[in-house]
């Protein structure tokens, strides 16, 4: 056990924390901070005709007085925050065809995790709200890391239930390594279940981060799309790079990512996209 404690305490973990942060990505926003706000101004432009600027956010609020487990959670589209690989605010992921958001979320979440990082558990509920009509909804998402040799396994899983909805889970594995110092390669598979629709979205990446200066990182990266039913199949490959700058102290930061998608609607014919993104990061070290 020392052993493996000793291993979660190196550089490597370091590393990772240090560009998931960076990135603003899923992971920092869930385990790495007891409070964050993201706020996002993305414009997509491509093949799906989207031209709009859309404005979205979360944020993640410590309650001190409550035995530093319990945090105010307000977010748009709290629906879409259940699966990680695929959320959108994720600067890791492919951009989706970019939509303004339809509902914002409001909720208490109480967060436990190990004095390694190990693992990390946390149950939030709370209200949807769209326009005049309000909807409850409830979540539970754990994690636990494990060191393999060189590489490091981290298992997350996720449960979710919306009135509007209906309920549904996502698991996602992830293996990551460094390559060398300023690189780290990670991969990424997801499945993403909902019970109204009786199917699995399916979801495969392979990411490369290159840290090119204190300010500056880049993403190389490939992905699968799929869903189970009616039977299995791909919908979407997808190539990727993200510029990922930040242009002001330690939370202002410009995204720029190029992409090539293959959606299988267009018979896998090659699909340019452009996504530019300007988001303000704030956690515990900015």
């Amino acid at each position: 056990m020392d052993q493996e404690r000793d291993y979660l305490a190196t550089k490597f973990v370091d590393l990772v924390t240090y560009l998931d942060g960076f990135f603003g990505n899923d992971r920092n926003y869930q385990e790495t901070n007891d409070s964050v706000l993201q706020l996002d101004l993305t414009r997509v432009m491509g093949y799906t005709g989207e031209r709009r600027f859309v404005f979205q956010g979360r944020a993640k609020l410590h309650l001190p007085r409550a035995e530093k487990s319990l945090h105010l959670l307000i977010e748009s589209d709290p629906d879409k925050n259940t699966a990680n690989a695929s959320n959108q605010v994720q600067a890791a992921q492919p951009a989706a065809p970019t939509q303004t958001p339809t509902s914002y979320g409001a909720g208490l979440r109480y967060e436990r995790k190990s004095a390694d990082d190990r693992w990390h558990a946390g149950t939030d509920a709370g209200l949807k709200i769209a326009g005049l009509n309000t909807a409850p909804f409830a979540r539970a998402r754990g994690s636990y890391a494990v060191p393999l040799d060189h590489w490091r396994m981290r298992a997350a899983e996720t449960l979710f239930w919306f009135n509007t909805t209906g309920a549904g889970e996502t698991t996602q594995l992830d293996f990551e390594r460094p390559v060398t110092a300023p690189l780290l390669f990670r991969s990424t598979s997801s499945a993403t279940w909902l019970y109204n629709k009786l199917s699995f979205d399916l979801r495969q990446d392979l990411s490369l981060f290159h840290t090119l200066d204190e300010r500056t990182a880049m993403l190389y990266q490939a992905s699968a799309i799929g869903v189970s039913r009616p039977a299995g199949v791909v919908t979407d490959y997808v190539l990727l790079t993200l510029y990922r700058h930040r242009l002001h102290r330690e939370w202002m930061y410009l995204e720029v990512s190029p992409q090539l998608h293959f959606p299988r609607e267009r018979n896998f014919g090659a699909s340019g996209m452009l996504s530019v993104r300007l988001e303000v990061l704030l956690d515990k070290s900015k």
